[in-house]
């Protein structure tokens, strides 16, 4: 599976159509960002598909947790203040952080141990 995740792969995962082209610049914007993250906070694979890294290949949870990331900060832009409008519903506080995104990357505290 190749590094990085694409521009389609985030449209369908946020479910939309890969023709709509609007949002195609804060996507491309939002994808970027998650991929460098994840690529600094996750050193310990083989991003560059380099044929003699001893490291491993990125897996399958690491790219979706990539994908999940963008999306939640495209989504995200729309609540700068953590809170989000629901009609009738109120106000709803939006968490900083997201534990399935957290659990697909291996970050947090689903990240490995840290001692020192």
């Amino acid at each position: 599976m190749a590094w990085p995740p694409t521009l389609d792969e985030l449209k369908v995962d946020l479910k939309i159509d890969p023709g709509d082209t609007l949002d195609d610049v804060r996507l491309t914007q939002v994808l970027d960002a998650a991929v460098s993250f994840v690529e600094r906070v996750r050193p310990t694979f083989n991003y560059e598909a380099d044929p003699v890294s001893d490291l491993p290949d990125p897996t399958a949870d690491l790219r979706l947790g990539t994908l999940r990331l963008a999306g939640r900060w495209h989504w995200r832009r729309r609540s700068p203040d953590a809170l989000i409008q629901m009609a009738e519903m109120g106000a709803s506080r939006v968490p900083g952080f997201d534990s399935d995104i957290e659990r697909l990357l291996g970050i947090g505290r689903y990240g490995p141990m840290v001692f020192g």
